[in-house]
């Protein structure tokens, strides 16, 4: 992803996300974070998804992974947990970690797949609905040895 990329990932952004980031967040990501790395997808040169992470020291945290509503169902989300999964084992990272609501069953099984498994609760973190988000980790090295 590129600063240039950042008004169509907002496209998928607002339709994907109930607090969706901010064209701001995104440009700080993208420039002021040395710990931020994001992909995105485009299919016909059109962006229909992204993804983002946070590697610090030897741990990787997902930060987003959003498909258009209009692109879901066609493994866009698979594509990039692979990629995130594979670039964050290249940096050396041997843990990775994310939050997802504890509604979003689809999110989560896409995550179980990569043999991520709940560690806790953040208590009305997401403040739109004060709903709870479930924190899953995994090992990447046991990921590597499985070739998920």
């Amino acid at each position: 992803m590129t600063v240039a990329d950042i008004e169509a990932v907002q496209i998928v952004e607002q339709a994907s996300f109930t607090l969706p980031w901010t064209n701001d967040a995104f440009y700080n990501e993208l420039t002021n974070n040395i710990f931020a790395h994001y992909w995105v997808i485009e299919e016909n040169n059109t962006i229909v998804a992204y993804a983002g992470m946070w590697t610090v020291i030897d741990e990787a945290h997902i930060t987003n992974i959003a498909v258009h509503p209009d692109s879901r169902g066609r493994k866009f989300g698979e594509k990039l947990m692979q990629t995130l999964i594979t670039e964050a084992a290249a940096q050396g990272m041997n843990k990775m970690t994310l939050e997802v609501r504890v509604t979003n069953e689809v999110a989560q099984r896409l995550y179980r797949k990569y043999d991520f498994e709940p560690a806790g609760v953040r208590k009305g973190y997401y403040s739109d609905n004060n709903e709870d988000a479930l924190i899953m980790w995994t090992n990447i090295d046991q990921l590597r040895a499985s070739s998920y």
